[in-house]
């Protein structure tokens, strides 16, 4: 059925300059204005988290912008939080919009004893009252299994690749893709296969969580230009130590390109005394300020793909169309030209 309703959006405190950039590029698309619903989300002097909605949402199709990043469990508990008020308040259909999916990488027992924190957090998403998530490369493809509701879950290698042709260009012949070890191989490839670029892998051993025992390049880096491809950068130390054993297999340059840029800790201090020449990371994580200030890390915007699958949603239309870089070109119109 066509939808009857102006798609409408909240947002919490996670990533309010990512809530209102996808406002603004949604109104771009519109041809009218799309602002993000009044509401105030506060806590109380105990920290319990209060949420009132000041617009009436009767009826309406409801998106909620949160990324449940640092401090994971108060932006957790928003999230669930305004989702009550909006069933409370008769909402007709509530989407997460999750940019960054907290606890995913506890997406099974790797040991006796231990939980699987991101079926936990599914189960608590669904039982507030969200009937569709939209979130950005989550950690493990399963955890879209975790959900007894529909989960698009969307691709960064699409805009990766656009990015690596606009700053590269003249270059892609000497490039290689690296994948920082044997579980983001499939991340990896995929990228790969848009530039049409070599693979290679690091292969790291740990002797305990958090440090990295050692590590070995399989594939020949040489005079190559290598870009690390992963999902998630949170201290930066497997990173360096992987750039670092990159240049000593004789490599030219490494460039990384990492969806969420989690960089807690000293990971901003790590990469910026690394071999590192650059590292790009997407907004699903509002940057902190030394973050921005850092000279050899860029962001790269991911609002106009969030508004694009929000009208898609809204509208019943594809969301795998945005799994295509061809379909972003226009989306991202000025920012990346195709020659």
């Amino acid at each position: 059925m066509p939808a009857v309703t102006e798609p409408k959006l909240i947002a919490g405190n996670a990533n309010l300059p990512l809530a209102k950039s996808i406002a603004r590029r949604m109104s771009m698309h519109r041809g009218m204005s799309v602002s993000l619903v009044e509401a105030r989300v506060e806590r109380f002097n105990d920290q319990e988290i209060f949420v009132e909605v000041f617009e009436n949402v009767r009826g309406e199709d409801m998106y909620v912008i949160q990324s449940t990043s640092n401090p994971a469990n108060d932006n957790l508990m928003e999230l669930l939080i305004m989702t009550d008020a909006l069933r409370r308040s008769s909402a007709a259909r509530i989407t997460a919009v999750i940019p960054y999916f907290g606890y995913a990488r506890q997406d099974r027992r790797a040991k006796a004893r231990t939980p699987i924190s991101a079926k936990l957090v599914a189960n608590l998403i669904e039982t507030a009252g969200v009937d569709r998530v939209l979130t950005l490369d989550l950690h493990a493809a399963q955890i879209q299994g975790f959900f007894d509701i529909p989960v698009d879950n969307l691709y960064a290698s699409p805009v990766f690749a656009l990015d690596i042709e606009h700053h590269f260009k003249g270059q892609m012949e000497d490039l290689m893709i690296i994948s920082p070890d044997v579980g983001g191989v499939a991340r990896a490839r995929e990228l790969a296969k848009r530039i049409n670029a070599p693979l290679a892998i690091v292969d790291k051993r740990r002797e305990k969580a958090g440090e990295v025992a050692g590590m070995t390049v399989i594939g020949d880096v040489k005079g190559r230009k290598c870009i690390i491809v992963d999902d998630i950068c949170d201290t930066a130390g497997t990173l360096c130590k992987a750039a670092e054993t990159l240049m000593e297999a004789g490599a030219v340059e490494v460039h990384s390109y990492i969806t969420h840029g989690v960089l807690s800790g000293p990971a901003v201090e790590r990469v910026q005394n690394s071999v590192m020449k650059s590292l790009v990371i997407t907004d699903s994580i509002e940057a902190t300020d030394k973050v921005k200030a850092a000279k050899n890390i860029r962001i790269v915007p991911t609002a106009p793909m969030f508004a694009q699958a929000i009208l898609n949603i809204w509208g019943g239309m594809s969301v795998s169309s945005l799994f295509e870089t061809d379909t972003l070109v226009p989306i991202y119109e000025g920012l990346y030209q195709r020659s």
